[in-house]
């Protein structure tokens, strides 16, 4: 067991479920803001924890797993992907940070929305699909950072 708990509940991660772990890990080292902060491997599969650096207050990771053939828990299962409106959501400082990851996902071909003003509160947004078609969207002028911080105080 672990000496450090959380002082009050915390929502902590998200989990998918992957096919490739070194493509998917790949390309969200490459298309978001994440770092690996762990991988493991045992005797069902392998797994990856990404994060983003230095948060430690309130961590949330994206967890990845991928189960080897014959230990599958789920075996049998389709593989449940966030699309079309499911995705991961990441905002950016600037307006031209979503135009410069939607060039990049272009070149890439993992663009699945091109960048688009959206109604508010929604932004100026573009989506990415990963490896195995799960959507990240990208946004700007979104409101969630400066409603967290209106809210709470400084984020």
């Amino acid at each position: 067991t672990y000496e450090m708990h959380p002082s009050e509940p915390r929502w902590t991660h998200i989990a998918l479920r992957v096919t490739d772990m070194d493509a998917t890990v790949a390309w969200f080292t490459e298309f978001t803001p994440l770092a690996l902060i762990d991988r493991r491997e045992d005797d069902l599969g392998c797994g990856a924890w990404l994060g983003m650096e230095g948060q430690t207050n309130n961590p949330f990771i994206l967890v990845l797993a991928q189960f080897f053939e014959g230990s599958d828990p789920f075996a049998g299962a389709p593989l449940a992907t966030l699309a079309p409106f499911a995705h991961l959501g990441m905002e950016l400082p600037n307006k031209q940070d979503v135009d410069d990851i939607a060039a990049k996902a272009s070149a890439a071909e993992c663009l699945a929305m091109p960048p688009t003003m959206m109604p508010e509160p929604i932004g100026y947004i573009c989506m990415l699909r990963d490896p195995d078609g799960n959507m990240v969207e990208f946004s700007w002028d979104q409101g969630v950072y400066a409603t967290l911080a209106e809210r709470w105080g400084s984020v």
